[in-house]
């Protein structure tokens, strides 16, 4: 439920950071707001919050120092929503490659930022509700494990640091062994984004995780290439 969930709003502006926390608490969301990248990121790293709407450009630290910092923390994972009003589309590349969940231009209409902040949470919420206890908690696949409870993976019984967006991407794709996604339906399942523009993030994000759970990257047993469609993850 909406009414249940708490966003924080890191935006320097006091104008824009009380229009969207009027509007987002027309939604029914719990609203904090904070006006630096320091204060933004002491009080996302409490893992409080169910969604951050982060500003780009912010004193102290800017959206993309904090949210790097937010995704080396693997002790707990918050969708990013970020706004700028750069428009260079290297910075939403960057944005979205450092973890972001989904990118926001300035100015932005009111629905679209709360289309936005909505389909972030339901689909946070889902992918959360995928797990059961007793039947999903562990997956396995030779000798990789991907522990869903502690968010952690292991290989040959070794722990493997992921960032947030790579471990949503391995067990997205250990949910479904055998099937093959082409680089957009990952995109969409995975980053919640369908703009063909990004889907160079899709192939980075492959690359780092082969180059951490496979023994030869170059010859993967888990994560494999379908020349000219996509990837699929190995048959168990």
């Amino acid at each position: 439920m909406l009414n249940d969930c708490r966003t924080l709003v890191v935006e320097d502006t006091a104008e824009i950071a009380d229009l969207i926390r009027l509007h987002l608490e027309d939604l029914g969301l719990q609203v904090t707001c904070a006006a630096d990248g320091i204060a933004g990121l002491e009080l996302a790293r409490s893992g409080m919050f169910d969604l951050i709407v982060l500003d780009l450009m912010l004193p102290e630290l800017n959206g993309l120092e904090v949210c790097r910092a937010l995704r080396a923390d693997t002790r707990h994972y918050t969708p990013i929503l970020m706004l700028t009003a750069k428009a260079s589309e290297i910075d939403r590349v960057v944005g979205l490659e450092l973890g972001a969940d989904d990118y926001l231009g300035k100015p932005f209409s009111i629905p679209e930022l709360q289309a936005r902040a909505k389909a972030l949470l339901r689909r946070s919420e889902k992918m959360r509700g995928t797990v059961t206890p007793d039947d999903k908690s562990l997956v396995r696949a030779g000798n990789l494990e991907i522990d869903t409870l502690r968010h952690e993976v292991r290989l040959s019984g070794k722990p493997i640091a992921l960032t947030a967006k790579e471990f949503d991407l391995l067990l997205f794709l250990a949910h479904h062994p055998g099937r093959v996604y082409s680089r957009a339906q990952l995109l969409d399942a995975v980053w919640g984004t369908t703009l063909e523009s990004y889907e160079h993030n899709v192939n980075t994000h492959i690359n780092r995780l082969r180059a951490k759970v496979e023994a030869d990257p170059a010859n993967p047993q888990y994560v494999l290439t379908i020349r000219g469609v996509g990837y699929r993850f190995a048959d168990t």
